[in-house]
């Protein structure tokens, strides 16, 4: 039996919805007027039917999305008392950052590493501690997120040498489980295109499996940032499914588990009217649970130009508690099933990701490319355009190029600096540089902000 309503519609086709549009519009072209496409050829229609559709296969994760707390190692028994506390908070997962060697013991204290996930981000090359690290954690709960290419990238320099790194790693991986990153986060922060996150995320990869032992595959997951775009980025990291499911496969590895760590880009967000970063972080986790993230760790509102507080840690943690516990998305990851939207632009981000990969590989592969300076300058060239677009607001961010709040005073409550640093030391290669779209913006701000107050100062001495 039908249900109840739906049997009073005839069915109409694709052909027959593109007729009556077609009338409507009174002699104007229909793909003149109606399709747009985006800066990366990803054509949107005004309406999709199942013959959008192509179903193609996305290893989804079977289990709701972890909550985690990002946390810096500076002292282990700070981070270790933050830890715990999140845990008791409600998070389910634990993401260590660390620039050094740390006391482990001491760090995981009071921890139940049975039921926690744990990421430790390390910024260091160093087999024998990530061995012992090892010993005291459970493989299929833990997560190293080591990147040495992702380092070359961002810093320009290996840790030690080429040989050297992959050296490492690659022993690493033969007694770790879970050991190889790849941070794709990287160049969506540097304001690449999605189409060259995908393909990028694929090269660098590539890169690992060409040159680690056989079994490194198994040991490889991925950090994704994603931004405001909505549809497009849930259909980013589902299309990544497709592609890596893919790439895996060639290298004989059916059925693995792909890991996908999510955190919301800091690109789009703003030192002034900061309170709006709560709402593109909402948005943004909604779009990281809907795409199939794993594991899902918010970024404070003030995270661009605060130190790490009670209360933004608390907030940031709350709007993904209360998106998984209130608001009905603790299944979330097979919500776009059968949305033919969605289904569309996966599709074709897939298609023209993989198309760009296979260029990279062609041309000599991610680790070439990169040390020739390619890469960088692809990113570069898409950065600059989206920034122009941003200057002639275009492109708009709320209450800094588009209603900004002029009584907003920021100077004084800066307690990071918030922008770009210049590099000091010799590279191998250019570095890719984390940057925001409002950094001139503000800068500018800032400096009025100084001069005012250095005007007020003059005048009442």
């Amino acid at each position: 039996m039908k249900p109840f309503l739906f049997h009073e519609f005839d069915t109409k086709s694709a052909a027959a919805w593109k007729q009556k549009i077609q009338v409507d519009l009174k002699g104007l072209d229909y793909n003149e007027t109606l399709l747009w496409k985006t800066e990366e050829d990803i054509v949107v229609k005004p309406f999709y039917t199942a013959t959008d559709r192509k179903a193609l296969p996305i290893n989804m994760p079977t289990s709701s999305f972890a909550i985690c707390q990002s946390i810096f190692v500076d002292d282990e028994k700070i981070a270790n008392s933050l830890a715990v506390n999140a845990l008791k908070r409600g998070v389910n997962s634990i993401q260590f950052t660390a620039n050094k060697r740390f006391d482990s013991a001491v760090l995981l204290k009071n921890i139940d590493i049975s039921t926690t996930k744990i990421f430790f981000k390390l910024h260091f090359l160093d087999e024998k501690f990530v061995e012992k690290l090892s010993k005291i954690t459970l493989p299929t709960k833990t997560f190293y997120q080591i990147d040495i290419l992702g380092n070359l990238a961002e810093n320009g320099n290996w840790y030690d040498n080429l040989k050297a790194d992959f050296r490492i790693l690659n022993a690493i991986s033969k007694t770790v489980s879970q050991a190889i990153c790849v941070d794709v986060s990287l160049y969506e922060n540097a304001g690449a295109g999605i189409v060259q996150q995908l393909a990028y995320a694929l090269s660098h990869t590539n890169e690992y499996l060409e040159n680690l032992a056989e079994g490194a595959v198994k040991n490889i997951h991925f950090i994704f940032s994603v931004r405001g775009n909505y549809f497009f980025e849930i259909a980013k990291l589902r299309a990544f499914r497709i592609l890596i499911k893919a790439l895996f496969e060639e290298y004989g590895q059916t059925d693995l588990h792909i890991e996908i760590f999510v955190q919301p880009s800091l690109r789009n967000k703003t030192i002034f009217d900061y309170n709006v970063n709560m709402l593109r972080t909402t948005s943004e986790s909604m779009s990281a649970i809907l795409g199939g993230a794993n594991t899902i760790s918010n970024v404070r509102y003030d995270a661009v130009y605060h130190k790490s507080n009670e209360f933004g840690e608390r907030i940031s943690r709350n709007q993904l508690l209360i998106l998984k516990e209130e608001a009905g998305f603790n299944e979330g990851q097979f919500f776009a099933e059968g949305s033919y939207y969605i289904e569309s632009i996966t599709n074709q981000l897939a298609e023209k990701g993989l198309a760009l990969f296979q260029q990279l590989e062609k041309k000599g592969g991610f680790l070439k490319l990169l040390k020739e300076g390619v890469i960088q300058q692809k990113i570069t060239e898409r950065a600059q355009k989206e920034l122009a677009k941003f200057d002639a607001q275009e492109l708009r961010l709320l209450g800094t190029n588009l209603h900004p709040n002029a009584s907003n005073q920021m100077l004084s409550d800066i307690e990071l600096y918030p922008f770009v640093k210049q590099r000091n030391i010799k590279t191998l290669l250019i570095p890719i540089n984390r940057n925001r779209l409002s950094e001139a913006y503000e800068k500018e701000r800032l400096e009025n902000e100084k001069k005012i107050a250095s005007k007020a100062i003059n005048k009442n001495s």
